[in-house]
């Protein structure tokens, strides 16, 4: 039987499915608050997901949190230990540029497994209009750092469509930073 403490995220990914992840640094330290800090951040980000052969669909990456949307394949047991390098390879590279060893960055990450078609789209939405939701950009599109660019770009037209006209006020996501 497992006990889980109560303050603390319980990561229960198993495996297969599609997660959306928010992580947020510690104290809500705005230590991205460079663009090329979080432009170096996407591409460790990408990296890492390369590496665990894990599929990034969407991404926000804003001064002191991030969210993901991940489809993990079948099989692929990586998704926690992806995130835990992804914050560990993060931290050492900011604390190594502020001259700060040891300091604490990152404070914790949710993550929660997606499984009905509905809220999957609402959380593409809001994932890609993340920026705009947190006041910093008047369009998602004017912001390098998170996926809706790519995603008006890439994803046929009638899902493009059908994402952007999806409701994401009422998903619950820990989003106050």
């Amino acid at each position: 039987m497992y006990t889980f403490w109560p303050h603390s995220p319980n990561h229960q990914m198993d495996g297969f499915g599609i997660y959306m992840i928010t992580s947020g640094t510690y104290q809500k330290q705005h230590f991205l608050q460079e663009s090329k800090r979080r432009t170096d951040f996407c591409s460790l980000l990408f990296q890492i997901m390369l590496k665990y052969k894990l599929e990034l669909q969407a991404w926000a990456v804003l001064s002191n949190h991030y969210h993901l949307i991940i489809q993990v394949p079948n099989g692929n047991l990586d998704l926690k230990k992806a995130i835990t390098e992804l914050h560990r390879t993060c931290a050492l590279r900011l604390n190594r540029l502020d001259n700060t060893p040891g300091r604490k960055v990152w404070f914790n990450y949710w993550d929660s497994m997606i499984t009905y078609p509905q809220s999957y789209y609402a959380r593409l939405h809001y994932v890609h209009t993340n920026p705009v939701h947190h006041g910093v950009v008047p369009n998602a599109g004017l912001y390098p750092h998170c996926s809706y660019s790519w995603f008006i770009q890439n994803a046929p037209k009638v899902f493009v469509n059908r994402i952007l006209q999806m409701d994401s006020s009422r998903i619950r996501v820990n989003d106050e930073f």
